[in-house]
């Protein structure tokens, strides 16, 4: 039987257990509201250290736990489960594989779900439209034309721009601070919209809770917008060394991918690099017309990287 206040967040990696932690606390306010996550069987079967401390966080929060398998489970089982839910938020990224997201949103469509956030939680793909160089990013479109051609479901995608921390792996390839370096992918002018994991948790939340209700469209978000030269001087500045600066144009980027067409994070960087539907204005976004703080890009290398070492030299 449907619970008007359940709500079943899929997934409890990075981004799933920061959008359970800030619907708890809203929970804990709100008269009735349940909360569920779904994990894989084996996942809570694990006797893995790690997994049975996330288990005990979840726990302790309050969160039940239902058993399922995205990639694995049909179309018509994954709706079967949705149907006991009236909010569902996906935050299972892309890891299931193509066609994943669409089977997600075909169930939860089909489950007569009243609420759901698919997994579009990253960049405009509307703007970015069809046959980028990340030929994930289509089915990202096909499961938006799916929620507009539908008048039962509530839809709310969540546009974040990239977790802060991404920007920060060294394979991505932009920022090495190992080698004391960044790679501006397509020009230093080119922008990157940032958000962290723990707040794009909290504004999810914020989003779902506000009133009035917000429904059937995208609502954008942002720790920090900035261009790839305001990386490098922001590096220079938070650990008082001067960062070796290297720029990828996108036919450098492109030609690279051409050359390994099946390397996810090529195609990664050179839809970055095109500075289309990556980024857009910090002062037009859901936390900065409502005052809520996030952490910006400074504020995030404070908090993450270690002091500056006053010895070494460029």
């Amino acid at each position: 039987m449907l619970n008007d206040n359940a709500i079943l967040v899929l997934g409890a990696g990075q981004l799933g257990m920061a959008v359970l932690r800030h619907l708890a606390a809203h929970a804990d306010r709100a008269a009735g509201v349940s909360l569920s996550v779904l994990l894989r069987p084996s996942t809570v079967a694990s006797t893995d250290t790690a997994k049975q401390q996330d288990l005990a966080d979840l726990n302790a929060l309050g969160v039940h736990i239902v058993a399922g398998d995205l990639a694995a489970q049909s179309s018509d089982e994954l709706a079967a489960t949705f149907s006991r839910f009236h909010t569902v938020i996906s935050c299972t990224g892309f890891v299931g594989g193509p066609g994943v997201q669409r089977k997600i949103a075909r169930a939860a469509l089909d489950a007569g779900v009243k609420r759901f956030v698919p997994w579009q939680f990253g960049v405009d793909y509307d703007v970015i439209g069809r046959g980028s160089p990340q030929d994930l990013f289509d089915e990202q479109l096909d499961v938006r034309d799916m929620l507009r051609a539908q008048p039962n479901t509530e839809w709310i995608i969540v546009s974040t721009g990239m977790f802060t921390s991404f920007l920060f792996e060294p394979a991505f390839g932009v920022v090495d601070l190992a080698a004391n370096t960044v790679n501006a992918l397509g020009s230093w002018d080119t922008a990157v919209t940032l958000t962290t994991a723990d707040d794009i948790g909290h504004l999810t939340a914020e989003i779902l809770f506000t009133e009035p209700r917000i429904a059937n469209r995208a609502v954008y978000v942002a720790g920090d917008t900035v261009t790839y030269r305001e990386v490098a001087d922001a590096l220079d500045r938070v650990r008082g060394v001067k960062v070796h600066r290297h720029e990828s144009t996108v036919l450098e980027l492109k030609r690279q991918l051409a050359a390994d067409p099946e390397n996810a994070l090529r195609k990664y960087r050179a839809v970055f690099a095109e500075g289309r539907g990556v980024a857009w204005d910090k002062a037009q976004t859901f936390n900065a017309q409502r005052g809520i703080a996030v952490c910006g890009l400074d504020q995030w290398l404070r908090d993450h990287l270690p002091a500056p070492d006053q010895g070494r030299r460029s």
